[in-house]
């Protein structure tokens, strides 16, 4: 049989009947090659059908596989979720909002999403779902349940779009955020008691600084003051006797009379004994101002402006006042740079070498021979002030706690663990640093770093 006659047969419908054997097939060798040429055809082709069906399986596999592993994650969360149609119809909802709701997906199916909202809200969910927004939109709403009103929620809404891109719906997700607002605001409820507490604690901290400062201010504001008014009480004597020796003139005494009274009184005395008493009580006077000033210097207010500050004058004065407060044996040896001059507040710096001077003066006190020296000098932009003794140090494993709030060493009553952290604090704010490290004799050494003062700073100051 030639390809003609197999041609023939095809289109007289015969072809079929061939193969099914119902003719006797009369194959030359020409119409044999032409069979097998079809049948390789024919198992080609169904290999293929077979290969599409098991991909086809496959995939289909993967599908379920995909599906079930949504729904599973879409059941297991903890968010609501609602999927609408563009007219709001309800088309799928979640097993949290399920429970939320009081009712079943088939039973919610269908519904218009809007009326899931109480009915103050339920205007802005029919707004969002009927806008044509392509960006999620964010509100807080609350749902009708059996129970009532549900708590406040975080509603976001994301625009659902088709496969052609076309906005086809909308999808609401929610989380209730009264409970969160509440432990918010409980949260920040303790920020702030903690906040308060530690104003408190470091207003305390000032106190208890002012109340070992107050023995050697007391001190130093007695001597004055004695002197002062030792003072006023000799001027008032011979106020009186002045008074009455022109009382006497001015009665028409003679000459001879004035004579006696002048030198019973002692004018000539009084005369020459007034200017030393005057300028004696301007000094006293002067001396108790300083003092005064010097008080004023532990403010911590930080809405003080910045000035040039002389360090020399405030170590003395808190090396000083320190000494006095602790009526400390130890020797202080000072170091101090001319002419040196920080950027800062006077009174905040002169707390933080106070506080410096006090902690050395405590580490020495079983020393042999306790010595504190305290040195300050310029580098570059800096003005560093450095405060060490020869007492027993700070063991390595607490050197790097030293700065912490409530750290101490100290025994049970003698400090809060205040101090370092303050002065650390301030050091900070000003622009500048404190450093601890070992000093040569073994004890410990503050390294204190200020912003060194500009030219334009320290010629006010000296103005």
């Amino acid at each position: 049989m030639t390809k003609a006659d197999v041609k023939s047969y095809a289109k007289h419908g015969d072809l079929i009947a061939l193969v099914a054997g119902k003719e006797e097939i009369a194959l030359s060798e020409g119409g044999e090659s032409v069979w097998l040429e079809v049948i390789k055809k024919m198992d080609e082709v169904y290999a293929d059908l077979i290969g599409y069906e098991a991909d086809l399986e496959r995939k289909n596999g993967e599908l379920e596989a995909a599906r079930n592993f949504i729904q599973s994650v879409i059941a297991s969360v903890s968010d609501v979720l609602i999927v609408c149609d563009e007219r709001g119809a309800i088309l799928q909802v979640n097993p949290a909002f399920e429970a939320l709701a009081g009712h079943s997906e088939a039973e919610l199916k269908g519904a218009g999403v809007a009326a899931l909202f109480v009915a103050e809200d339920e205007a802005r969910a029919a707004a969002i779902v009927a806008g044509q927004a392509r960006d999620p939109t964010s509100v807080e709403l609350r749902f009708r349940t059996s129970n009532g009103p549900s708590d406040l929620m975080a509603i976001n809404c994301s625009p659902l779009f088709d496969s052609d891109g076309r906005r086809a719906g909308a999808v609401f997700t929610g989380r209730p955020i009264g409970e969160l607002r509440r432990a918010y605001e409980a949260l920040h409820r303790a920020h702030v008691d903690l906040q308060q507490a530690q104003s408190r604690l470091v207003e305390q901290e000032k106190m208890a600084s002012l109340g070992r400062l107050v023995a050697g201010v007391a001190h130093e504001l007695n001597n004055p003051i004695s002197f002062v008014y030792g003072n006023i009480h000799t001027l008032d004597r011979y106020r009186k006797a002045i008074a009455a020796y022109l009382e006497a003139i001015h009665a028409g005494a003679s000459a001879k009379e004035r004579e006696k009274l002048r030198r019973a009184s002692g004018i000539d005395s009084i005369l020459a004994d007034l200017e030393p008493l005057i300028d004696g009580t301007l000094e006293g006077a002067v001396r108790i101002s300083e003092i005064v000033k010097n008080l004023r210097r532990l403010s911590f207010s930080t809405k003080a402006p910045r000035e040039a500050v002389s360090l020399s004058k405030v170590v003395e004065t808190a090396a000083q006042w320190a000494s006095r407060s602790k009526k400390a044996k130890a020797r202080i040896v000072t170091d101090l740079e001319p002419e040196l001059y920080a950027s800062g507040q006077s009174g905040q710096i002169h707390s933080v070498l106070v506080n410096l001077i006090d902690n050395a003066l405590d580490a020495v006190r079983e020393a042999e021979r306790p010595i504190v020296s305290i040195t300050t000098r310029g580098e570059n932009d800096c003005a560093i002030v450095i405060v060490e003794d020869n007492g027993k140090g700070v063991p390595e494993a607490l050197r790097s706690r030293i700065f912490e709030p409530f750290f101490t060493t100290k025994a049970v009553g003698e400090g809060t663990g205040l101090g370092l952290w303050i002065s650390y604090s301030i050091a900070h704010e000003h622009g500048g640093s404190i450093e601890y490290d070992t000093s040569p004799e073994g004890g410990a050494r503050f390294t204190l770093r200020l912003p060194r003062a500009t030219e334009a700073e320290t010629r006010d100051l000296r103005n």
